[in-house]
């Protein structure tokens, strides 16, 4: 039985054994002999070859490419350097800086590296981009999909696969694979005090491309932005309802303010124009909100 969960504590015989952050070839063995058998696969981050050599054991057509050996997924069409759109298309970016890779594991340092992102936010946004130029590759039902881990980083946590998930099209998310992680290098720390679990696991997300895509990848950009803006209006519908409720369920707005600020601060910090969003929240949702008099609002029954 296919289940969700894979742990492969052997990385198999595959691949560049020295290269850090390696995967287990056994992973793409799985995705191509238990999930879905491309006619041709496609890495766009094949760091040490592992994928590329599995596939071509598996005598499936394969395409490897990277940032060390000339291409740039966030510049470079990705469509174009293949030369025709691939069944599947599967990445294993760094994880922001946990491991450097160009001027450390291989030449110089590049500007266009993931792992020399200048903050999460950052790599967040270029990844989204990559993702972005891994869809416009693959055929119409096909797999598109990265590996990617979680970040704990000064008392922090970032889930980067749930950013991801965020921001791709909702509709074609197709599976989430829990992947266990082994031989890492911080089973060798000491985390004396963290109260935290040690992250031991990573994720294999993969997306479906539709089978009859009929819009455009501006068409599809606009639809992912409109995906984001939704998410960032009810983030804000869930602020000011939160705020109302600590008020008693009715506020005047000066209150409400003060109460959102002191909530919300990062949301707030990150928005010069917060009050006119907390106006626009409570007028556009009369579902949630209703006006008793001028600057006065309450939850709506």
């Amino acid at each position: 039985m296919i289940t969700s969960v894979l742990s492969f504590p052997d990385r198999g015989k595959w691949g560049n054994n020295r290269w850090r952050g390696n995967c287990s070839g056994w992973v793409y063995h799985h995705l191509f002999t238990e999930v879905r058998r491309p006619k041709l696969f496609v890495d766009p981050c094949v760091g040490g070859g592992t994928s590329v050599e599995v596939a071509k054991e598996l005598q499936i057509p394969a395409v490897g490419l990277d940032l060390h050996s000339g291409f740039n997924l966030l510049k470079d069409s990705l469509l174009d350097a293949v030369g025709q759109p691939a069944d599947m298309v599967v990445s294993h970016f760094p994880y922001h800086d946990m491991i450097v890779y160009s001027g450390d594991v291989w030449g110089q340092p590049h500007p266009d590296d993931l792992s020399r992102c200048v903050s999460v936010e950052d790599f967040i946004e270029k990844s989204h981009l990559a993702l972005v130029n891994q869809r416009e590759a693959t055929a119409p039902g096909g797999l598109y999909g990265t590996i990617i881990g979680d970040l704990r980083r000064q008392g922090a946590y970032y889930s980067f696969q749930s950013e991801f998930i965020a921001r791709m099209p909702g509709n074609e998310l197709k599976a989430v694979l829990i992947k266990a992680q082994h031989n890492v290098q911080s089973d060798q720390k000491n985390y004396g005090r963290m109260g935290m679990p040690k992250i031991m696991h990573e994720y294999v997300l993969l997306w479906e491309k539709p089978a009859r895509v009929q819009v455009s990848l501006l068409s599809t950009l606009a639809q992912m932005a409109n995906q984001a803006n939704n998410r960032l209006q009810s983030t804000w519908r869930v602020v000011v309802k939160e705020a109302l409720i600590a008020l008693g369920g009715e506020a005047d707005l000066s209150e409400l303010y003060a109460r959102v600020e002191g909530s919300a601060a990062s949301k707030v910090s990150r928005n010069d124009n917060w009050k006119a969003k907390v106006r626009q929240v409570l007028t556009t949702n009369p579902e949630v909100f209703a006006q008793t008099q001028s600057g006065h609002w309450k939850i709506a029954a």
